[in-house]
């Protein structure tokens, strides 16, 4: 199956709210933006969509589990998300974990999908 692009979508019946936070946590404002439709990010190659769903498939969404999905973000100082993450109202919940391949934290978004910040260990 030949695919030109892949991005992660996000549906959300609170899009605006969603749209809000990941605005001020990626710094950087939806491109492009269709207020209570649509919105997306490019962060290094990445593309992130968020997306209100229609009336008739609001059902869909709404039963799914929250935290399913784990939305990988890679930060170059861990303790910085931290505070930048507590600054918006969303403090991780639990430690900082220490793993082989670094240190990562886990967080949620307004919706309930699961955050991991991930910084790697520095090289040396």
């Amino acid at each position: 199956m030949p695919c030109s692009s892949a991005y992660v979508a996000i549906a959300s019946v609170e899009l605006d709210r969603l749209v809000a936070f990941y605005r001020d946590l990626l710094g950087q404002a939806p491109q492009p933006h269709w207020p209570q439709r649509y919105a997306e990010f490019n962060q290094g190659g990445f593309k992130l969509g968020l997306f209100k769903p229609q009336a008739s498939h609001t059902d869909e969404f709404s039963s799914h589990h929250p935290g399913a999905m784990s939305l990988c973000l890679e930060v170059t100082d861990l303790d910085q998300a931290i505070a930048h993450l507590t600054e918006l109202g969303y403090p991780p919940p639990g430690p900082i974990l220490t793993t082989s391949h670094g240190r990562e934290i886990y967080a949620y978004d307004p919706d309930g999908n699961r955050l991991i910040l991930h910084q790697p260990p520095k090289a040396g």
